[in-house]
């Protein structure tokens, strides 16, 4: 059977790691490192990773601070706000939370924001700085899986690293981090990929990172795998009492047999994009002092 890669005790680690830097901090006379978290409108699903967002802030003792506004706010309104967030001196790090009214462009908000207070990692120059040798703030979901790589001792240099998606958020992110930092050898797979099954069979390390539920099946996978899931999509499930379930891009019950380490979804991945946000407010801080 496979090793399980724990997300959820993983951040609880990196939570408890950084309370304590905080401590330390606040010990000496510093100030608590501080984020500002924008979200626009009342959608429901993103109320909820906000105040995730804002019980992790309480958790490893950081300074928050929500601003919330109407669905109707214009974006020339919301980018002045973001211009007072990128002036004010004692916020560290902030982030908009997609998605944004039709109306608003999420590519110019995203541009607006200081790159040094980027903590969603999402601006062109932080994502730039992934294959650099001076990288700022990564974006958060490609950082925490890389960060369970690192923590499980999960080797990649020389590996076939196959990442499933391509988005801006991960696939394409991740790419970089495997082929800088880990120094695999990475195929990216997106939706105009002829025969997947070709490359997922001989993948060293799988990331499937394209929220369609059973898309990785277990004849597509190499005996003693890697397999990462980032998929989180909800579907039906009438014996639940929500009514859904969340369901990963990997068919779970058969490719775990055959892995040698594989993520459940969810406690996998999803927990370190917070433990990722934290740390990239963290290191905004230090960048800020």
């Amino acid at each position: 059977m496979p090793t399980i890669i724990d997300g959820r005790k993983v951040s609880k680690d990196i939570k408890r790691e950084i309370a304590e830097k905080v401590e330390k901090i606040k010990t000496g006379g510093g100030r608590a490192p501080h984020l500002a978290i924008i979200i626009v409108g009342d959608d429901g699903a993103s109320h909820t990773y906000v105040n995730g967002k804002i019980n992790a802030c309480k958790a490893v003792g950081f300074d928050f601070t929500l601003m919330h506004f109407a669905s109707t706010i214009s974006e020339e309104k919301l980018i002045k706000h973001i211009e007072q967030m990128n002036e004010d001196v004692d916020i560290d790090g902030f982030i908009v939370q997609i998605p944004l009214p039709d109306h608003i462009s999420v590519e110019n908000i995203t541009e607006r924001i200081s790159p040094l207070k980027d903590v969603d990692g999402f601006t062109n120059q932080n994502f730039g700085s992934i294959i650099s040798d001076n990288q700022l703030l990564l974006p958060a979901t490609p950082y925490g899986i890389m960060e369970l790589v690192r923590r499980y001792d999960i080797p990649t240099e020389g590996k076939n690293c196959v990442v499933v998606g391509a988005s801006r958020i991960a696939g394409a992110p991740l790419s970089l981090m495997m082929l800088q930092e880990g120094q695999a050898t990475v195929t990216v797979c997106h939706k105009a990929t002829i025969d997947l099954k070709s490359h997922t069979k001989e993948a060293d390390i799988l990331v499937v990172a394209v929220g369609k539920p059973g898309l990785i099946s277990k004849d597509m996978v190499k005996e003693g795998a890697v397999v990462i899931d980032v998929g989180t999509t909800r579907v039906e499930d009438p014996s639940r009492k929500s009514g859904f379930r969340l369901s990963g891009d990997v068919v779970y019950e058969d490719v775990a047999p055959i892995a040698s380490y594989i993520t459940p979804v969810p406690g996998g991945v999803g927990p370190m994009t917070i433990a990722s946000l934290l740390l990239n407010t963290l290191k905004a801080y230090e960048l800020n002092h």
